[in-house]
């Protein structure tokens, strides 16, 4: 198993602007890629030639105008696909940016191109300093070479001295907790040390932008938030530039503070990361319009049928910190003789269960319809997005339907200053104080 660790540096081969902000690390402009589906080599030199004539003439790509967008649940109408199309965006020296979306959206084929792994189909990228790269698990450190010669190696890819390196390898290797297999060809490695090696070149060696695919994924608990803490010291306290993909929203919200929403190759959303986590969420079904109840699902098994779901505040007319949340589910029950009960995990934006809960619907399993009403008091939900497992069991053991479709989502409050302060925390209680000025 090997990782790539990819390189560009500085502003070689990328469209330098030099009236460009000394505080900006990247511009992407009009950004885009396509690829062409199918078996490669098949049928092209008739494209080819259309290419060349059009270029001849001063046209514009005839095979630039055509092409589907990458939604790669849908049968394809044309042989060309965009995996990105106008990708604008520009990011800040020492910001730390999230990238996410559901999987074919976009975000490792982005990476590969600031990367230089592939070239854009349309656009460039302006780009100021070195980029250090770790996307998928795929090629990189040589595995005849030991763990201390890669080191070496990538150090010198990235442009470094060897005086540089030599200065960083102790704290390389203590980072990777590979010691005692520094000088074991790193064919021998476990795929865990592989990445905890090429994790700690990358963070480690003194480029001004740090590129993470998932490849965190790889690791365990306890390396994941080493890496995390490591990013997080690397974006906050050396002012490099982070860019960050993750599936793992708490992940991408404790690293990141602005983010960039792809879906199926077109920018969506970029901006405050709790914010886009948020906006992922909704687009992923998991958070719906509390403002109306909806009354035409068609979520059912044999044994239940959902009807409706709502969700409202209780004081007022906006779902915020201080209304209070009412939630109401009708459902229909074809269970009989057994006994029924609900039960509700209550998951944020970021995947963490806030709280669960539950309740015996019926002792001796009667068929019909049935209301479950529940409210979840004011002062106790922090903003944020929220979204339910919702479990039907049948004599407690055995599940008789799950659904994740429902959601809403909590807006802040006001402080006395009159403004919308996102506080953080996954609870908001209102706490009672006694202050008394000693003398």
């Amino acid at each position: 198993m090997r990782l790539i660790v990819q390189t560009a540096p500085l502003n070689l081969n990328l469209n330098l602007n030099p009236t460009l902000n000394p505080n900006t690390a990247i511009i992407a402009e009009n950004i885009s890629k396509q690829y062409r589906l199918g078996e490669v080599g098949t049928g092209t030199i008739s494209h080819d030639l259309n290419r060349f004539w059009a270029k001849l003439r001063g046209k514009e790509d005839p095979f630039l105008k055509i092409g589907d967008s990458n939604d790669r649940s849908t049968k394809a109408e044309s042989d060309y696909v965009w995996s990105l199309k106008d990708i604008n965006f520009e990011i800040e020296k020492g910001d730390a940016v999230g990238i996410i979306g559901r999987n074919g959206a976009g975000k490792s084929t982005l990476l590969k191109l600031l990367s230089r792994v592939t070239k854009p189909t349309t656009g460039h990228f302006e780009v100021q300093g070195r980029i250090a790269s770790l996307l998928e698990v795929g090629t990189g450190f040589n595995p005849e070479m030991t763990g201390r010669e890669n080191i070496y190696l990538n150090g010198a890819i990235l442009g470094m001295r060897r005086q540089e390196i030599k200065r960083k390898f102790d704290e390389i290797v203590d980072f990777a907790g590979v010691e005692r297999y520094i000088d074991t060809p790193v064919k021998r490695y476990s795929s865990g040390m592989y990445v905890r090696l090429a994790f700690a070149v990358a963070a480690h060696l003194e480029s001004e932008i740090l590129i993470v695919d998932e490849v965190l994924a790889v690791g365990d608990a306890e390396f994941q938030k080493k890496c995390l803490g490591k990013m997080g010291d690397v974006s906050k306290g050396e002012g490099r530039t982070v860019l960050f993909v993750s599936h793992n929203m708490a992940a991408v919200n404790e690293l990141c503070n602005t983010g960039i929403l792809l879906d199926e190759g077109l920018v969506t959303m970029q901006g405050d990361m709790s914010k886009i986590i948020v906006e992922y969420q909704k687009k992923s079904g998991n958070i719906s319009d509390y403002n109306n109840a909806v009354n035409d699902f068609n979520i059912e098994n044999k044994n239940i049928t959902v009807n409706k779901y709502s969700v409202s505040p209780i004081n007022g007319d906006v779902l915020n910190i201080s209304s209070g949340t009412k939630i109401e589910i009708n459902f229909t029950s074809r269970i009989k003789n057994e006994s029924l009960d609900i039960s509700f995990y209550l998951r944020n934006s970021h995947e963490i269960i806030v709280l669960s809960t539950g309740f015996l619907v019926s002792e001796k399993g009667e068929i019909g319809n049935y209301d479950v009403c529940f409210e979840i008091p004011a002062n106790t939900l922090n903003e944020d997005g929220y979204y339910f497992d919702m479990f039907w069991g049948v004599d407690r053991s055995k599940i008789a339907f799950k659904t994740e479709l429902f959601g809403f989502e909590i807006h802040g409050v006001r402080n006395h200053n009159g403004a919308v302060i996102k506080s953080p925390g996954v609870i908001f209680p209102e706490i009672k104080s006694t202050i008394s000025k000693v003398s």
